[in-house]
């Protein structure tokens, strides 16, 4: 059984650290990690450890396991019928599955998805309902929170004037960065990003790259992407994951320069996947 944890107070200026299992190097570690569904295999037999406070970037071609990797992290992967989890996955040093109440784990974990869902309310509350869920009330504060994240996912600018709105009225590039300002606003100790950039423009994205690379000294970054060279120039470490199984992982500059592995090789040089 889960033994319940009690939610922390909301910090607004130092990130937490530590969990059910204390502080380790390794931020998430997966400890012979499958994951079926039904009889498909997404996940064969998956060791990994993620360092913290570093950008780690998984790349693979389709079906590779990439976005199932990322859900298994806040425990998303329960929301799939279908799914079936078998080995560790360990936050903070903690099983997701024994020591972490689920509902602390996915405040602690952000989540951002290919395509942007935005809450049917204002762009304001889209990044205020968390932190009111939470127990942050206090206006002034959340403004501030509000104003904060919607500065780091490059979006102030296009809606400070317009924070009523509904958050489904903005274009697609503009919701899918309410939905980065709604995942930052907990102040996570993960942020896990699938395809962020997908509907960006590219100077956008460029600009965010910039300020995950600001933001990887107060949390642990975990980026999926199919865009081998943003993985090149963004992350500190990355994964290359092929029909379900890690081929190969390590720091990037090796990985990409000197891969140990001709399949790693053919993917980033364009000859697979």
């Amino acid at each position: 059984m889960v033994n319940p944890i009690p939610p922390p107070e909301l910090d607004l200026q130092t990130p937490r650290d530590g969990g059910p299992g204390g502080s380790v190097s390794s931020h998430v570690a997966f400890r012979n990690l499958t994951v079926r569904y039904g009889t498909k295999t997404a996940l064969d037999g998956v060791n990994l450890e993620i360092p913290r406070q570093s950008i780690f970037a998984v790349i693979g071609p389709a079906n590779s396991g990439k976005t199932t990797l990322l859900k298994c992290i806040n425990r998303t992967i329960d929301f799939i019928s279908s799914a079936r989890v078998s080995g560790e996955i360990l936050v903070d040093g903690g099983d997701v599955y024994r020591q972490w109440n689920v509902y602390e784990l996915r405040r602690r974990v952000g989540m951002v998805f290919p395509l942007p869902v935005g809450l049917p309310m204002s762009v304001y509350n889209n990044v205020a309902y968390a932190p009111r869920r939470a127990g942050l009330h206090n206006r002034r504060e959340l403004d501030a929170l509000v104003e904060s994240c919607l500065r780091r996912a490059m979006l102030w600018d296009e809606v400070q004037d317009r924070l009523d709105l509904l958050g489904t009225r903005l274009s697609g590039g503009q919701q899918q960065r309410l939905t980065l300002a709604r995942a930052l606003s907990l102040r996570p100790d993960i942020l896990c990003l699938d395809e962020f950039s997908i509907a960006i423009d590219p100077v956008t994205t460029m600009r965010i790259e910039d300020i995950l690379r600001e933001l990887k000294s107060r949390m642990t970054i975990v980026l999926v992407t199919n865009l081998v060279q943003q993985a090149r120039r963004l992350a500190d470490y990355t994964a290359f994951f092929s029909a379900g199984r890690l081929v190969e992982v390590g720091p990037t500059e090796k990985l990409f320069t000197r891969p140990e592995q001709q399949l790693t090789e053919r993917y980033i040089n364009g000859d697979y996947g």
